[in-house]
């Protein structure tokens, strides 16, 4: 099986895609001649040509809303952001426009069109390019939010989002595109909605997502020198999510750890903690425990940085504590 980088697997996709469907075309910053500012999108300008792989100007709420038109018309556009902190210019445009037009117009108009991207935060690029967007985007009906960690799991999701009917938000990770892993030759989809379990474990719960899941993992690992298994489960889809995986794992461990990249008021973290208190309240023998953002701007100074950002040491102090072992 071919090892491949998560920017291939995303550039992989699009290719099959655009080859399978020529409604669906690739529209943003840098994307053409300059291959993509990550490379995602790199020799898709030789193989298509400008008119389906289109360099625009510094304007997103310009294409966002062209990519959105489009998409009315019939065609199936991938918009890329050079970041998701981008997207806060055109964010009328997908509150507004893409999510809900299907709706409104009683399923007269469509909007089947990808918003790609790297997403929160990289490294040392100060507080106006470090945010966490899918806390934003969860919240609103008609769109759906993925986010991913693994080549396997970038191109199988992406392709489903290219055939998806509704208006899909892709969020990536800019320090996460040279991870490498196996991904098939033959074609794959992954559906929306299913959680997959990275590490089977029976103590605790350690639900997780996009940049949130390799912190998840080595906290997992410290914790089992510790003699403590941890079930590592990466949701994959934040919109629509996969309640009953993490239901069920917490019926199992008793104990719930989250761990990902965004603040702690009023994200997808807070959500999940309702949905376990709901559906899994009698089965708890601790409080579920997030593991995030400090509630603050991210600083650029590096040594300001790793103290706000989630780190698998904080996980683990986490999982201490939901097993009574701090």
């Amino acid at each position: 099986m071919p090892i491949l980088q998560i920017r291939q697997a995303i550039r992989d996709a699009m290719k099959e895609e655009m080859e399978r469907d020529e409604r669906v075309f690739l529209m943003g910053e840098e994307v053409g001649y300059y291959n993509g500012a990550y490379k995602c999108s790199e020799g898709l300008l030789d193989h298509f040509g400008p008119k389906r792989v289109i360099d625009t100007p510094i304007t997103e709420t310009g294409f966002a809303g062209i990519g959105i038109g489009a998409a009315m018309c019939g065609l199936r556009p991938i918009v890329e952001f050079m970041t998701f902190n981008f997207s806060a210019v055109a964010f009328d445009q997908i509150l507004n426009n893409a999510a809900k037009l299907r709706h409104m117009t009683h399923g007269q108009f469509g909007v089947p069109m990808v918003f790609r991207g790297p997403n929160a935060a990289a490294h040392m690029l100060g507080s106006t390019h470090s945010q966490a967007f899918e806390h934003f985007y969860a919240h609103i009906p008609g769109l759906k939010v993925i986010a991913v960690a693994t080549p396997y799991d970038a191109k199988g999701l992406l392709k489903t989002a290219i055939r998806d009917e509704n208006p899909v938000l892709f969020l990536e990770s800019e320090l996460m595109y040279s991870v490498k892993g196996e991904v098939p030759e033959e074609e794959y989809l992954i559906p929306f909605g299913q959680a997959d379990i990275k590490r089977p474990g029976e103590h605790v719960t350690v639900i997780t997502w996009g940049q949130g899941v390799p912190v998840a993992l080595k906290a997992a690992e410290l914790a089992a020198a510790e003699d403590v298994s941890c079930e590592v489960i990466d949701l994959r889809s934040i919109r629509p999510m996969d309640e009953a995986a993490i239901i069920a794992s917490v019926k199992k461990t008793n104990r719930a750890v989250i761990v990902y990249h965004g603040w702690p008021n009023g994200g997808v973290g807070g959500d999940i903690i309702a949905r376990i208190q709901e559906l899994a309240f009698d089965d708890l023998d601790a409080p579920v425990l997030r593991v995030c953002y400090e509630d603050l701007p991210m600083p650029y100074a590096e040594n300001l940085e790793n103290l706000i950002l989630p780190s698998p040491e904080r996980a683990l102090a986490a999982i201490r504590r939901v097993t009574y072992k701090r």
